[in-house]
């Protein structure tokens, strides 16, 4: 199965040889950007394999289905060698830290339920290592991401993968026009991930096999609340579980231990009726409950919009969209209004539950599969 393009020029759209085309290929380790590397380098482009660093490899070599572990890096170093094309390691743990992880810790601790893999594309790999692949004269930067790049009227569109069950899409709404200009994203149209393994098999990779990252790279099995007590000792406070309408049910070791949604695990047993984190009062070290219905909304305010329209979002009064709150969900009809370039307030056709601050809003068109953008939740109603 071919990595194919419609463009008319070479596959990754310039008019030159690929032997004259230089790309950078943003590999983990796994599978997909393996692929990538060696499709890139079959069809004779001049590759260049760079793997980033970003958090302390002492403790993630001993954690399985975290990317960006030290053997992760062994195992791109090794595709690079087989294929023989150069490969870097780069050293990005302190940028990593100031601009994933600690917003990640500061967040969780205001009640927030961040998605840190968004941030890390947005300020990491997209912005840092998209600039140290144009300081190696590369023409563009190719990732492993299940998400496609087309050539629209105005220019590169952002489009949904082919394969819904692996799109990517919820991760990148950052990405800016700028950015989509020199990104390539080779396995978007792909139909599964099967079909990834297929092509790893047949470029003899030795990661054809290997599992999917599962975790947050520097959150081991999914404990969100045993990193921010290594990262912020001491800032989690014990308080009181109430009820909605002002009961006293139990008590808490933290507010960083629930999040909005949230049913199991909440150590207030023996009541009739099942209970649901519906908020998280950070100042008074208090968490919510009370019934799922109290979890509906159908108003989302959201500010950091990055949108991808043809036109200005501010150029109509209101939108027209599909959009997804959370990136295990469909997309969902909605209407997007603007209050600056910036900020906007989404109204879900339908209400959705366990919508909250921190996480991701991304705009979807109503027909089709191109990405608008999207913006963050930044308080709840």
């Amino acid at each position: 199965m071919a990595l194919d393009s419609d463009t008319p020029l070479n596959s990754l759209g310039f008019a030159k040889s690929p032997a004259e085309t230089r790309v950078v290929v943003a590999m983990s380790g796994g599978v997909d950007s393996s692929v990538v590397a060696a499709h890139l380098a079959a069809e004779g482009y001049d590759v260049v394999g760079v793997t980033l660093q970003l958090y302390d490899h002492g403790a993630a070599l001993a954690k399985k289905g975290a990317c960006c572990a030290g053997v992760d890096i062994h195992d791109a170093r090794r595709v690079a060698e087989d294929l023989g094309f150069p490969h870097y390691v780069l050293d990005y743990e302190n940028i990593f830290r100031d601009a994933v992880i600690d917003e990640f810790a500061d967040s969780y601790l205001a009640g927030a339920t961040p998605v840190p893999c968004i941030r890390c594309n947005e300020r990491v790999k997209f912005k840092d290592l998209l600039e140290t692949a144009r300081d190696l004269d590369a023409d563009c930067m190719a990732t492993g991401h299940y998400i496609q790049r087309k050539m629209g009227a105005q220019g590169p569109e952002l489009h949904s993968a082919t394969d819904a069950a692996r799109d990517q899409s919820y991760f990148l709404f950052s990405t800016t026009p700028e950015q989509l200009d020199y990104l390539r994203f080779p396995l978007g149209h792909l139909p599964s991930k099967q079909a990834t393994r297929d092509l790893a098999a047949q470029y003899g990779l030795q990661v054809a096999d290997k599992p999917d990252s599962q975790d947050i790279c520097f959150v081991p099995d999914g404990n969100y609340a045993s990193v921010i007590e290594k990262l912020r000792p001491g800032a989690a406070e014990p308080g009181e579980i109430v009820h909605a309408d002002g009961r006293v049910l139990g008590r808490h070791e933290g507010v960083i231990h629930y999040t909005i949604g949230q049913r199991r695990g909440l150590g207030i047993g023996g009541l009739e009726e099942p209970l649901y984190v519906v908020r998280l009062d950070v100042d008074n070290h208090r968490v919510i409950v009370g019934p799922k219905e109290m979890l509906a909304t159908r108003r989302v305010p959201l500010r950091e919009i990055n949108w991808l329209g043809d036109e200005p979002l501010t150029s109509r009064a209101e939108w027209a969209v599909s959009v997804k709150v959370r990136s295990t969900r469909p997309p969902r009809d909605a209407v997007l209004r603007p209050i600056s370039e910036t900020e906007a307030e989404v109204e879900l056709l339908t209400a959705e539950e366990g919508v909250s601050p921190g996480q991701a809003c991304v705009f979807y068109a109503r027909e089709g599969s191109r990405v608008l953008g999207g913006g963050w939740i930044w308080r709840g109603y």
